[in-house]
C-alpha cells in the first residue's frame, strides 16, 4: 500500500511505480530472447535525421498494416483533419497520416527551447491521459487556436482509450498554430513508461510499432517547462534539488528518455509533501517529494509568484498548496473512476486567475452552468 503519510490534502497521487513494474514482471514473463528483442528495439529508437520514419524496409520491427507506410511524400489538408476529428468522424486517422504527423510536427518541438517564454493571457492544462472526449469538451469551453492560447503541461497518453486521437488532434493544431498552443512533456511522455500503461497496446491495436515509436521520437522533443510573463512557472511534476537558476533547464539535452535519477526526472516525477526536511524520497519509487521551503527558494532565486504543475489528481480539478505559491491542475474528470472534477487555469494579461471547473459526467450543477471560480495572482502570493 502507498506511503501517503505526507501527501497534501486533496492529492491522489498515482499508483506506486514500483508495485506497478513488478506486478507488469508478474504478468509478462518475456523469454530471454524477447528482452534482447527489446533491448535492441530501445537502443536503435528512430530519430528525425535518421528519416526512418517513412521506411517499411524494417523487417524485424513490422506488424500488421506497416505496407502501407512508404518514402513517398504524403499530402494533408490539416484544417480538414482536425475538423474530422473534431466531430469524431470514423476512419479520419491511418498509420500514413500519423507518421506524417508526427514528421511534421517533431521539427517544430524540436527547435523549441526547453524553457518556454509565454505571454499571458493563456490557458493552462493538467494531465489528459487519453481522455479525449474530455479533450474536447476542454476546447469547446475555453476556446480552439489560434483565438485562444493553450498551454498543455504533460500526460497525453495512457490509462484512456484515446490516446492516440488526443496526440493527434494536439500534434494537428501544433502544426497549424504553433504560436497558440504549446505542449509540455510529462513522465508519460518516455517510452519506458507509455510501454506500460496503456499507449503501446494502444498503437498495436489501432496503428503498429512504428506509429508507436515515432510518436516516442516526438515526446522525446517536447519542452519540459514554461514561463508565463516571466512570473508563473510551469512544469509537469516538480522542483529538483539539483535545479536553482531556471535558466539551467535549457541546458537539458533533448532527444533522450527520462532518466530515474536528476533534474529532468524531478521535473518530470517530483511532488510537493508536507514535510521538514527539503526533500525526501517520492513513494511512486522515483525521483522526490519537495517542502514549502524548497518552493520559497525557488521562487525567491527567479522573481517567481505562482508555481503551477500537473501529475496529480485532485479532487477539484485543482489544489493550492504552500500558502497559495503552488498550484496543481488536473484536467481528466474521472480519472480511473476516481469521480473527481477537471479544471483548467486561464492567466489574464494582468495575471489573474480563473479556474473553469470540469465536472464528471454524472455531475449536473443545478444551474447548468460550467461554474468558474476566479482569484488574482498577487493576492493569493502577498
Amino acid at each position: 500500500m502507498e506511503n501517503t503519510t505526507h501527501r497534501l490534502r486533496g492529492v491522489k497521487s498515482s499508483p506506486n511505480l514500483l508495485e506497478l513494474i513488478n506486478s507488469k514482471k508478474e504478468k509478462d514473463k518475456d523469454t530471454d530472447r524477447d528482452r534482447d528483442r527489446d533491448r535492441d528495439r530501445d537502443r536503435d529508437m528512430i530519430t528525425f535525421s535518421d528519416n526512418v520514419l517513412l521506411n517499411s524496409g524494417d523487417k524485424k520491427n513490422k506488424t500488421r498494416d506497416d505496407s502501407e507506410i512508404n518514402n513517398k511524400s504524403y499530402s494533408i489538408n490539416y484544417l480538414e483533419l482536425i475538423r474530422k476529428l473534431i466531430a469524431k468522424e470514423p476512419n479520419t486517422l491511418n498509420n500514413q497520416i500519423l507518421i506524417e504527423i508526427f514528421n511534421k510536427v517533431g521539427p517544430i518541438f524540436q527547435f523549441e527551447p526547453q524553457l518556454l517564454e509565454i505571454k499571458a493571457p493563456v490557458y493552462i492544462c493538467g494531465d489528459i491521459h487519453g481522455q479525449f472526449d474530455d479533450l474536447l469538451k476542454i476546447f469547446r469551453n475555453v476556446g480552439f487556436p489560434p483565438k485562444e492560447t493553450i498551454l498543455f503541461m504533460g500526460d497525453y497518453v495512457d490509462r484512456g482509450e484515446n490516446s492516440i486521437e488526443v496526440i493527434a488532434l494536439l500534434f494537428l493544431l501544433k502544426i497549424k498554430y504553433p504560436k497558440s498552443i504549446y505542449l509540455l512533456r510529462g513522465n508519460h511522455e518516455c517510452y519506458t513508461v507509455n510501454r506500460m500503461y496503456g499507449f503501446y497496446e494502444e498503437c498495436q491495436k489501432k496503428a503498429n510499432l512504428m506509429v508507436w515509436k515515432g510518436c516516442n521520437q516526438v515526446f522525446s522533443q517536447l519542452p519540459v517547462a514554461a514561463l508565463v510573463e516571466g512570473k508563473i512557472f510551469c512544469v509537469h511534476g516538480g522542483l529538483s534539488p539539483k535545479l536553482g537558476d531556471i535558466k539551467l533547464i535549457n541546458q537539458i539535452k533533448k532527444g533522450t528518455k527520462i532518466p530515474d535519477t536528476g533534474i529532468l526526472c524531478d521535473l518530470m516525477w517530483a511532488d510537493p509533501g508536507d514535510h521538514k526536511d527539503a526533500f525526501e524520497t517520492n513513494d511512486r519509487g522515483v525521483s522526490v517529494t519537495f517542502n514549502q521551503d524548497v518552493v520559497n527558494k525557488f521562487m525567491g532565486i527567479n522573481n517567481i509568484d505562482l508555481i503551477c504543475r500537473a501529475h496529480q489528481c485532485v479532487d477539484e480539478g485543482y489544489e493550492f498548496s504552500f500558502g497559495h505559491k503552488l498550484v496543481t491542475i488536473f484536467s481528466a474528470p474521472n480519472y480511473c473512476d476516481y469521480s473527481n472534477s477537471a479544471s483548467v487555469m486561464k492567466v489574464e494579461k494582468d495575471l489573474t486567475c480563473s479556474f473553469i471547473i470540469l465536472r464528471p459526467v454524472a455531475y449536473r450543477p443545478r444551474s447548468g452552468k460550467t461554474p468558474v471560480k476566479k482569484a488574482t495572482l498577487f493576492n493569493h502570493i502577498n
